[in-house]
Parts: C-alpha cells; structure tokens; sequence
C-alpha cells in the first residue's frame, strides 16, 4: 500500500511538471501580434554618402530588357507632390488666376527635378505582363534628382530631354553630369512602383545645401503605402497631366 501512494504522488509531480512546462512555451501573446519597428530616419546631411557619378548606382533592370525602351517624362511640381501625397497649395480667393496658382505650387521642391511614367509605358509594362503570362514586370520607376540649389537644377533642365527611355537614364542623366558631380543614391520599392532619388552636389563641396527638401521626399516616400495599380498615374482622357477624381479615390493613391 505505502508503495502504491508513493507511485500515485510520483506521477502526480511529473505529471504537474509536465503541464508548466507546456505553459511555459507557450507564446505569451498568441492572440496579439507585435507592432512593425518604425522605419530608419532618413540621413543627416552629414551622413549621406556623395559617389563620383562615375561610381553611382544607377538604375536596375534584371533579365527584363525590354523595359529599357519605356520611357519617362519629367513631373510637374504639381504632378510631384500628388504622387508623394504631400498637400498641395489651395487658392482661397476666387480672384486669383492660374498662373498665380502655377507660381505657388513651385514654391514646393524648387531644387528637385522628377521623372515619372509616361501613359505608354504604364500600358506597355501592363501588356508586357499579360502576354508573358505574368512573367514579364509589370513594375515601373519613378527618378528624383535634388539639387543642391535652384540654379544648378535650372542649368541642368536646359541639358536633359523633357523625355527619355528608362535604358538612357543612367548614361545621359546620371553619368552625364560628368565628372564635375557627386550623386548619393536612395532605392525604394513601393509595391508597382520603384523609387531611385539621387541627391546631386557639386564635386568637393561638404555637406547638402537642400537636405530639408531631400528629408521631406525621402520620409514621404517611406511613408506611402505600396501601389497596386498604375491607374491613379494614368492622365484622363483630356489631360495630360496627373489629376484624381474628386468622389473616387484612386486605389493606388492611399493616404
């Protein structure tokens, strides 16, 4: 008898042993799920590594070739803050004409030249994934140079082609500023969209004279949410410029 009670306590402790640890590894909030990290903040001007443009990254294409003859044309003001999904300048009084609101609105990014998508390449890439079978990309590139200072953007404008193929960027843009300037290099992917922002300087200068305008881009970028559709980029039928219906938002657009 006194042996089977001392059987009987010997596997209620293993048995109550057994059961803390099951308890144990559990997972303390199995119903839960921890909160993403914030992202990084974006570099100082201190921080930000300046290349020879000679040694830059520039843009990447993979196995897809074909996307090297879609092309791109440079953004208006307006046009970039809409995709950054910044706000734009409202004009409050009803006597105020459009070349007042033009002026405004390039108030914003004065040093900053960007490159969007053109309707055919947002068509082609679509057509280009559907007759692959969804091999081919359907992913298109955004490029945003900040200069250093108005002035060298303006003298730089007056070199580069309102439009050019996504193949031409890296040796008429980026490498053909020569060798008179440093580039630092930003990547993005934001769902069908990929991001490339270069901030641009003259060689041997110290620091970023607009690291502000290149702060706000680059946690404006980092702040959206991934594209799922290139229709928001798409110009209506009359226009030619990035504009949104008022009662529909866009799906790609999402604030």
């Amino acid at each position: 008898m006194e042996e089977k009670e001392k059987n009987k306590k010997l596997f209620k402790s293993t048995t109550k042993n057994h059961n803390n640890k099951k308890q144990k590894h559990q997972h303390p909030n199995d119903q839960t799920t921890k909160p993403k990290p914030p992202p990084p903040p974006p570099p100082s001007s201190s921080d930000i590594a300046f290349k020879p443009t000679s040694e830059v990254k520039g843009l990447k294409f993979g196995g897809q070739f074909l996307v090297k003859s879609f092309t791109i044309r440079r953004a208006r003001p307006l046009e970039l803050l809409k995709l950054l999904s910044l706000p734009t300048p409202t004009n409050k009084t009803t006597t105020a004409t459009a070349t007042a609101t033009t002026a405004a609105t390039k108030v914003a990014f004065p040093s900053t030249t960007g490159f969007l998508p053109t309707n055919f390449t947002i068509l082609a890439h679509h057509a280009w994934h559907t007759l692959t079978l969804g091999l081919g990309t359907k992913k298109s590139k955004v490029v945003l140079f900040v200069f250093e200072s108005e002035s060298m953007k303006l003298s730089v404008d007056r070199i580069w082609p309102p439009e050019i193929p996504l193949g031409e960027v890296n040796k008429k843009l980026i490498r053909g500023l020569g060798r008179g300037c440093e580039m630092a290099r930003f990547k993005f992917r934001k769902g069908c969209i990929t991001f490339y922002v270069y901030a641009v300087r003259r060689a041997g200068n110290t620091g970023f004279s607009c690291a502000d305008d290149l702060r706000t881009i680059l946690q404006s970028v980092v702040a959206l949410n991934d594209f799922l559709d290139h229709t928001a980029m798409l110009a209506m039928p009359n226009q030619r410029s990035i504009n949104y219906c008022n009662t529909t938002p866009p799906v790609a657009m999402a604030h």
